[in-house]
């Protein structure tokens, strides 16, 4: 890894992802960015943990769209649901989902949410995981059928959609970067970022 970025030129910014929450945080940091598919196979290798899993795809993904903008700083990222080192990823059904949030009721899952930033044409690279202790409560049947009804979060991992009313699932939520749950660690991010030579902070034209 390096910061050879860091003395660039301006690049082009690329988030590796289509998901709309984590377009939805990048754009606070208020950088002009383009979107692009990652296209990258998720599935967890045999014994793989969720942090190395989150940190594995992250930067997988980052690098499939380096790979095609090899001028650009390219953003990935990935979000593992965390159940006694078991992954939980995004249920896709609702069958799956209703299994999920039975399965974490009354646990603590650890949601490993990782950010990689990739500039291929300098050969920077880095990947960072935040981990959020999220405390689920002890939820009837009824509660988590009115809330998939109500929420279909079924692109989510762990079928947690905590800013919407995802919220009312949970006891507690302890994380040092506030956006990890949603599913990009702005704190981290940013660091990542200015690490890559990108500019934050910086006056706005008219």
């Amino acid at each position: 890894m390096t910061d050879a970025c860091a003395n660039a030129v301006p690049r082009p910014l690329i988030l590796g992802s289509t998901s709309p929450y984590r377009r939805e945080l990048l754009a606070r940091l208020r950088l002009p960015f383009d979107v692009a598919a990652p296209d990258v196979d998720e599935t967890p290798r045999p014994g793989e943990h969720p942090l190395e899993l989150a940190g594995r795809l992250a930067l997988a993904k980052a690098r499939a769209v380096a790979a095609r903008h090899p001028e650009a700083v390219v953003i990935g990222s990935d979000q593992v649901a965390d159940l006694d080192g078991e992954p939980l990823g995004k249920p896709g059904t609702h069958e799956r989902a209703v299994a999920q949030l039975r399965r974490m009721r009354g646990h603590t899952v650890i949601f490993q949410t990782a950010v990689a930033v990739v500039c291929q044409a300098t050969a920077f690279e880095q990947v960072e995981v935040a981990p959020v202790r999220v405390r689920f409560r002890a939820l009837s049947d009824a509660e988590i059928e009115n809330y998939l009804r109500a929420e279909t979060p079924y692109d989510c991992a762990g079928s947690a959609k905590s800013e919407g009313l995802g919220i009312a699932l949970l006891e507690s939520i302890d994380n040092d970067d506030p956006t990890a749950l949603i599913g990009l660690p702005l704190i981290r991010t940013a660091r990542l970022l200015r690490a890559a030579g990108v500019p934050l902070l910086q006056t706005q034209g008219p």
